[in-house]
C-alpha cells in the first residue's frame, strides 16, 4: 500500500467536501470542512470500500458510535485501528 491510511482518508474526505487535499487538516472537524450528515455517510461508505472494512457507525445516532468523528485525526486513528484489526 503506497499511500498511508492517513493520506487515503484525507483524500476521501477532501473529495466528499469538494476541497483540495491541502485544505484538509488533521485538526479540521467535519463542520469546518462543510461536510453535512449526507456527506458524512458518503465518506463512511467510501472509507469502507477503500479499506475493505466495516465502520461501526450509526448515522442516526453518531454520538452512540465507537467510531470517533470529532476531527480528521480522530477518523484517521479509528480507520487505522479497524485496518489493523482486520489484518490481525
Amino acid at each position: 500500500m503506497a499511500d498511508s491510511v492517513k493520506d487515503r482518508v484525507i483524500a476521501i474526505i477532501a473529495e466528499q467536501a469538494v476541497l483540495d487535499v491541502a485544505d484538509v487538516k488533521l485538526t479540521s472537524t467535519l463542520d469546518d470542512l462543510g461536510i453535512d450528515s449526507l456527506g458524512l455517510v458518503e465518506s463512511i461508505f467510501a472509507i469502507e470500500e477503500a479499506f475493505d472494512i466495516t465502520v461501526p457507525f450509526n448515522a442516526n445516532e453518531p454520538g452512540e458510535s465507537n467510531f470517533d468523528i470529532s476531527s480528521v485525526a480522530a477518523i484517521v486513528a479509528a480507520v487505522e485501528g479497524l485496518v489493523a484489526a482486520r489484518a490481525a
